[in-house]
């Protein structure tokens, strides 16, 4: 009869009692703390236990943060049934959950599941305060670095909160110390508390899991096609060794190593845009291409390389395509390969593999769960579509919502639909990509197979981690061998051990402070201080900072921007923008573009719309060019940069501005905003009004609006025809007689001319 968790505020005989768990729990009570636990042995309930004891000694409300819909369901679901607390006490934050709704229920709630987006959000426009809030669980908390939003919660929340308390939970924090670091100083981190499987409080809840690694041979005619791709990739090393560039051990250098290269050219092209360094970073293009295809065809098979070869080839064909994939459909190697694969029926004897591991494990076991995972959603639908041909096998792909080339991802309602069949029982083998790992609700396998090895330590835990939870389970591994496969499978394991001698090495820099029990709050001074010891210190935001109104772009706060606005004591509305990122005034917006998104545009052909639509919704339009590279992305030339900039500035009026970086743009957009609010005393709208417009101005209005077509084209044409009428009437030889009109703008105006409305 096991003895079951006592506490005022959990249902008595509701949750299991385990020492290990009330350990944790009572460090995790004892400062802002981190704890790591495999996966399957109660990360919820050890957040739970710190839960029920702050609402219970200190009040106010807590927050529980989870990275995806269906887990911030499922844990809002677990506390409704163990805790003490009114079911409408106990609310779920998501996108679907409408912004004044939040802000209404948000003052009676006291516990609040959420995604972190939605939390973000409303910190940022202030629909919520932080000051009440007396602890944070954050989730999978591996992911709390760089602009992910754990980072910016858990920064207003040490800063506004009256008593902070927080924990982090995670089953792989990461494998080097550096990794770990930037976790632990995002979150606020103070003590670390780690348990493994093989610790003696862990080890009897722990079910055996057998581990098997299968190696495998390649055919020979997969070795001759993987060699002709081998080929141009050993051209083009040479060729970036004539660049000087040489790669060392080109045999066997990793992604990790031709992307670190990448990043290095990229910083040597804003130092100098030497063309050695353009050459250089053309050939890592084809490189990254061709890599990827000797990787598919060693690791997934020739099914999924004619799908990529396919895609490369319809890149290489298109209007815009990239000059890498071009050079390459022409190279003689590379089309051997192509042709040899065309005459190849052969496939990765893997899938063999996988069939007879499957189909053993549901005939000695009918009621068996499967999980395949697999890198690729290509190899994932073949292995699909191979697993269906087999009676008693019931497959099913699970994928990403991100939609891909001819492949439309899964909404999170399909996710979960999946979910609850294969726990049912009408799909009994789950096809699984990356979306599996984490941040879903999936019952515990029989069997998890990998197609492939990965060489990131974080996601080999978690997939492992999907058996052995609630009886013995079996891990069967697939690798090639001579291929990357090995090279993988090594780098995984050595990563999983690093992390563990890691962690164990930062729990003894960062010991934990037990409380005296889990239900035990700690004084202030036991290491958490309040909101008057951190004052933070002064920068130039804090000067003359009389509030200013922001309405921002909801897709702006990906970006840092927004944060920066918030931390500046600007007041921000965040809406769905037709025209424009930030919208200043009644007369001003602004349009802001990273270097990679102008040149970006400009190369797609969408720029000059997105900068004409502008112009003509607003007084004053600006345009914002944040960061310092410019000039040295996407291979463009100073000329055509330098037009599109003249172009924008002279034909469509913008002021054009250029910035550091995001907190050097929130400054500037900051000072607009303060400029257009208090001195000129302007309203802020998101309905940009244009001043009272003469008739020429109208007419000119009316004709700029055709996409492509400035103002100064416009009164050329105006100036040419005489009227709106007659520029409309103009047929294509016509207009090319117009100063400034080409023949792809005159085809343009004769096409929004005469094409059908439909």
């Amino acid at each position: 009869m096991p003895d079951y968790i006592r506490h005022p505020l959990i249902r008595p005989n509701a949750v299991e009692q385990r020492l290990y768990q009330l350990d944790l729990a009572g460090k995790a009570l004892g400062a802002p703390t981190l704890v790591v636990l495999p996966t399957g042995m109660g990360k919820t309930i050890i957040a739970l236990l710190v839960i029920a004891s702050r609402l219970e000694k200190a009040g106010g409300k807590v927050l529980l943060l989870s990275p995806t819909k269906p887990l911030v369901e499922q844990h809002a679901s677990f506390l409704k049934k163990v805790l003490l607390i009114p079911e409408e006490e106990i609310l779920t934050f998501t996108g679907s959950t409408s912004p004044s709704a939040r802000a209404e229920l948000w003052e009676k709630g006291r516990v609040i599941v959420s995604t972190p987006q939605v939390i973000e959000n409303d910190i940022l426009t202030k629909r919520i305060s932080l000051e009440d809030v007396t602890h944070i669980t954050f989730d999978e908390a591996h992911r709390a670095t760089g602009n992910y939003a754990y980072t910016y919660i858990a920064e207003r929340y040490f800063q506004l909160a009256k008593d902070p308390l927080c924990l982090g939970i995670t089953a792989s924090p990461g494998s080097s110390e550096e990794k770990i670091a930037e976790v632990c100083q995002a979150l606020h981190i103070e003590s670390v508390a780690v348990k493994t499987e093989s610790d003696r409080d862990v080890a009897p809840y722990i079910h055996k899991k057998e581990i098997e690694w299968k190696r495998i041979d390649l055919p020979a005619e997969m070795r001759e096609i993987r060699d002709l791709l081998n080929k141009v990739l050993e051209d083009r090393y040479k060729r970036l060794e004539d660049a000087g560039y040489p790669i060392h051990n080109s045999r066997y250098v990793s992604k990790k190593d031709l992307l670190a290269l990448q990043q290095k050219l990229q910083g040597e092209l804003r130092g100098s845009p030497d063309p050695s360094v353009y050459t250089a970073i053309s050939i890592m293009a084809e490189i990254m291409k061709i890599s990827h295809a000797v990787e598919i065809t060693e690791t997934q098979g020739l099914g999924a390389l004619r799908m990529y070869m396919e895609r490369l080839d319809n890149e290489a064909g298109s209007k815009n395509g990239s000059k890498a994939s071009k050079r390459l459909a022409e190279d003689l190697y590379f089309r051997q390969a192509v042709n040899r694969l065309k005459g190849c029926d052969c496939e990765h004897p893997k899938m063999e593999h996988v069939k007879h591991i499957v189909l053993d494990q549901i005939k000695s076991s009918p009621d068996s769960r499967v999980i395949v995972f697999a890198n690729y959603r290509d190899t994932a639908e073949m292995i699909t579509t191979a697993l269906a041909e087999i009676e008693l096998i019931k497959p099913i792909r699970f994928v990403g919502q991100a939609s891909k080339y001819k492949d439309k991802g899964l909404t999170q309602k399909q996710q979960v639909g999946i979910i609850e069949k294969f726990k049912s029982g009408e799909y009994n083998t789950l096809i699984a990509t990356s979306v599996a790992e984490e941040g879903l609700d999936i019952p515990s396998t029989d069997l998890v197979l990998f197609y492939e090895p990965i060489p990131s330590e974080i996601r080999s835990i978690q997939r492992k981690g999907r058996t052995g939870r609630k009886h013995e389970g079996r891990v069967v591994v697939l690798i090639t061998r001579g291929t990357r496969d090995e090279g993988y499978y090594w780098s995984s394991q050595s990563k999983e051990k690093k992390m563990l001698s890691n962690m164990s090495e930062l729990q003894n820099m960062m010991p934990a402070r037990t409380a005296e029990s889990f239900s035990d709050i700690p004084e202030a001074a036991d290491g958490i201080a309040g909101t008057a010891d951190r004052k933070e210190q002064v920068t130039l935001f804090d000067f003359g900072n009389d509030t200013v109104k922001i309405v921002v772009d909801q897709r702006e706060v990906k970006s840092s921007v927004a944060r920066e606005l918030e931390r500046a004591g600007v007041d921000i509305m965040l809406r769905t923008l037709e025209v424009g990122d930030y919208i200043l005034s009644d007369r001003v917006a602004a349009e802001r573009k990273s270097c990679e998104d102008f040149t970006g545009s400009l190369i797609e052909h969408k720029l000059f719309e997105q900068i004409s639509n502008l112009a003509r919704a607003y007084e004053k339009p600006v345009l914002v060019i944040e960061g310092e590279n410019l000039f040295n992305t996407r291979n463009l030339s100073p000329n055509a940069i330098h037009g599109a900039l003249s172009s924008i500035a002279l034909d469509f009026g913008l002021a054009v501005f250029h910035t550091r970086d995001a907190q050097d743009t929130a400054s500037l957009l900051k000072q607009i905003a303060k400029r257009e609010q208090t001195d000129e005393k302007r309203d802020v709208s998101m309905h940009g009004k244009k001043s009272s417009m003469m008739l020429p101005e109208q007419q000119e209005y009316i004709i700029s609006s055709i996409s492509d077509i400035g103002p100064k084209a416009a009164r050329s044409l105006l100036m040419h025809f005489g009227s709106v009428e007659n520029v409309i009437k103009a047929d294509y030889e016509d207009l090319l007689k117009v100063k400034n009109i080409g023949p792809k703008t005159a085809g343009r105006i004769r096409e929004i001319v005469s094409s059908e409305y439909k």
